[in-house]
């Protein structure tokens, strides 16, 4: 592989990180295990295991990033996040 052709392939790939986003689930006082996990599997598409693990994450933690993607696919994700009463960004 040549060396320009490297370049450009890491080039690509740090843009490519560079356009990702992160929803952010902060950890609060109010909302049961069972709700966080509904809201995680219909908001995040997560499966029910990966909803879980999120959860005790925010638990013990105190936060954990649940889905990263373009902002424009996690906008509407973390809009449901926060209307279902949790504590969620985009960072």
């Amino acid at each position: 592989m040549s060396t320009k052709k490297k370049y450009e392939e890491e080039v690509l790939l740090a843009e490519k990180e560079a356009t990702e986003n992160q929803i952010v689930l902060y950890n609060d006082d109010v909302n049961t295990f069972d709700h966080v996990i509904d809201t995680l599997i219909y908001a995040c598409d997560h499966t029910p295991e990966q909803a879980e693990q999120c959860s005790l994450i925010v638990h013990y933690k105190g936060k954990c990033t649940v889905k990263t993607g373009a902002f424009e696919d996690l906008k509407p994700r973390c809009t449901i996040l926060l209307e279902a009463g949790l504590s969620a960004e985009i960072v």
